[in-house]
């Protein structure tokens, strides 16, 4: 379908960003109310992706089910929105991950586990959720992500009182009610008897990945205080600190640390950048030394670094946490392939629903890594074109991100200091890890999409 007289004229170019020879910019002073509908839709996803597991832990426990995936049909209805108006781009990464899974629910049905309905459940990954990628770059650009960036810093206090609340509540108390009201609590293993908060999110997972995106916009305006209320910023930051103890996660702190990586290649291309960067970390260190004094981060401080070092020791130090975890699961993905059906053992067997709907049970029927369970499901040949795809998705954003930090727009760098994470690597099972790497991965390109009145700004 061609677009309409109004959404051609709503198609104003923007400032070149090296992901397309076309970039353009949808809804920006335009009276199609649909387009800015669309817009209205992005929001609403990232506002469920956000609060889908409080609906289902606390208001909703009986539909704790069907909400699950409660922002799928969302996320078809703005891909078809976008697709039949012909702004939905063609590329390489789109049309290669809708082929390999319309073809992988082929082979599990007649080579695989044989279920239909598993195979659409891991269908939806591949034909709505990897499109919505796209999707966002085209309806969002940097002023919508800088908007969704401040609104993200606001709600990160609340987010750390609640935590706050569910580190020291016991398991029984209301605030760590598990999904489908679960009395058994949503907590998991910690230390000192302290368990891993999940926020509202349904599993502690989310947590992490928020905190993850928190720390991307906390040290992005750290750069540019004049975009952002200064009280605000320092709260937020105040906020993120606070968190990585209550989390009681090693990936949230290796998340922070390499944001702060990224922040400090950002300042080494600017001296301007450089004293900005200075006056973070001397707030960083001004607000740790008051947090310090306090008995309540002082007790989740511990329970951080006992949680860290039994840890580490189970999984054989630092280099076999990060070495394992991020490189090791394309190794083992490599090196066990051999023992796998060239075509798999059928997509969407490794998800908890393929799981249940296969064994009854949620248990892992393929593998926890991400890319063993990819590999596991659609076999060593389309499986291993999944993970090519997701790491030149990757590469594609590092380039074009680097490109503009060095034009002085650092805020897709700092955006992809969390999408390296999670882009190539994600758990795309799970439904909240799916989640944030679609809304970084499409964030990222949006941030690329600077309108015409900025294109000067950082």
């Amino acid at each position: 379908m061609t677009p309409t007289l109004k959404e051609k004229e709503a198609l104003k170019p923007v400032h070149y960003t090296g992901m397309g020879k076309q970039v353009y910019r949808i809804g920006e002073a335009s009276s199609d109310s649909e387009l800015l509908l669309l817009k209205k839709g992005v929001w609403l996803y990232f506002f469920l992706l956000l609060f889908e597991g409080a609906l289902r832990k606390w208001f909703f426990p009986g539909l704790a089910t069907p909400l699950l995936i409660v922002r799928d049909p969302l996320a078809l209805w703005l891909v078809l929105s976008v697709w039949q108006r012909g702004l939905l781009p063609s590329n390489i990464f789109m049309s290669g991950m809708i082929t390999v899974g319309l073809f992988g629910v082929f082979t599990a049905v007649f080579f695989g586990h044989g279920n239909l309905y598993v195979a659409l459940y891991g269908l939806r990954i591949f034909i709505i959720h990897f499109p919505f990628i796209f999707v966002i770059g085209r309806i969002f650009n940097r002023d919508d992500v800088l908007k969704l960036g401040k609104i993200t810093l606001w709600l990160a206090v609340p987010m750390t009182i609640l935590i706050a609340l569910q580190f020291y509540s016991p398991q029984s108390a209301w605030v760590n009610r598990g999904v489908g009201g679960d009395m058994s609590g949503a907590g998991f293993g910690g230390a000192m008897g302290y368990f891993r908060p999940p926020a509202t999110f349904s599993f502690t997972n989310g947590t992490t990945l928020f905190y993850g995106l928190v720390a991307c916009f906390v040290f992005y305006f750290w750069f540019q205080l004049k975009n952002i209320n200064r009280l605000v910023l320092i709260v937020a930051t105040v906020a993120l600190l606070a968190a990585i103890p209550l989390s009681i996660s090693r990936t949230l702190f290796f998340q922070v640390i390499i944001s702060l990586v990224f922040s400090i290649v950002a300042a080494s291309k600017d001296t301007q950048f450089f004293g900005r960067m200075v006056l973070s970390c001397l707030a960083g260190f001004i607000a740790l030394a008051i947090l310090s004094q306090t008995s309540f981060f002082q007790t989740a401080t511990e329970a951080f670094f006992a949680r860290f070092d039994s840890a580490n020791t189970q999984e054989g130090g630092l280099d076999g946490v990060l070495l394992d975890r991020y490189l090791g699961g394309l190794i083992g993905a490599l090196t066990n392939s051999s023992d796998i059906p060239f075509f798999g053992y059928g997509l969407g067997m490794g998800t908890n629903v393929g799981s249940m709907l296969l064994a009854g049970k949620k248990e892992f029927l393929i593998a926890e890594e991400e890319w063993a369970r990819t590999v596991g499901e659609l076999g060593p040949l389309l499986g291993l074109s999944v993970i090519a795809l997701r790491l030149c998705l990757s590469a594609k954003l590092t380039h074009a991100s680097y490109s503009n930090l060095n034009q002085g727009n650092i805020l897709p760098w700092m955006l992809l200091s969390l999408g390296l994470l999670t882009i190539p690597q994600a758990q795309w099972a799970q439904p909240t890890s799916l989640g944030f790497s679609v809304l970084i991965a499409g964030l990222i390109i949006a941030s690329l999409r600077v309108p015409e009145p900025d294109a000067s700004s950082s």
